[in-house]
């Protein structure tokens, strides 16, 4: 994540799926004042313990978190995004992808989580990405979270 938000250097940043705000931590870190990280995430409890977080880490500024469901609430955004990161149910990457694909921009990056350990939800998704000469996107390794399983994966994909 800090690789690809450190090279892309994005500005405005859409995560789908926030649980308790760790991944929006590390990508908000590399934000300057005036940019900004949208969260939607359908639980309140867990938008509640992520607003927590981000007032601990000092990032509340840059952090705007909606609640609702993401299939709902994607298709109301108006604004552009730099990236976009897909971390919630997995079977519907492909739908929230193509609910913000109007306001991704050449050069935009979308990263999808968890695509190696959730693979038969994501092909859809990946085949979309990987297929539809809109992308140049690729799989990348990534190390275990928890040093207790093999890792996982995530699909990078560049908006052409």
């Amino acid at each position: 994540m800090d690789e690809v938000v450190g090279r892309h250097k994005p500005s405005s940043i859409l995560e789908v799926g926030t649980n308790v705000g760790y991944s929006a931590i590390r990508m908000a870190r590399h934000l300057k004042a005036g940019q900004r990280l949208t969260c939607v995430e359908v639980s309140g409890d867990m938008a509640l313990a992520a607003r927590v977080n981000f007032e601990k880490a000092g990032l509340s500024d840059l952090i705007e978190v909606i609640v609702g469901d993401a299939l709902s609430v994607l298709p109301t955004f108006t604004t552009r995004f730099d990236m976009v990161f897909l971390d919630a149910a997995k079977d519907d990457y492909l739908d929230y992808l193509r609910s913000v694909e109007k306001l991704l921009h050449a050069g935009s990056v979308v990263v999808a989580d968890n695509v190696k350990s959730f693979y038969p939800a994501v092909k859809p998704y990946l085949d979309y990405v990987r297929n539809s000469g809109r992308y140049a996107s690729s799989y990348r390794d990534a190390p275990s979270n928890w040093g207790t399983d093999e890792g996982d994966a995530v699909e990078v994909s560049v908006r052409l």
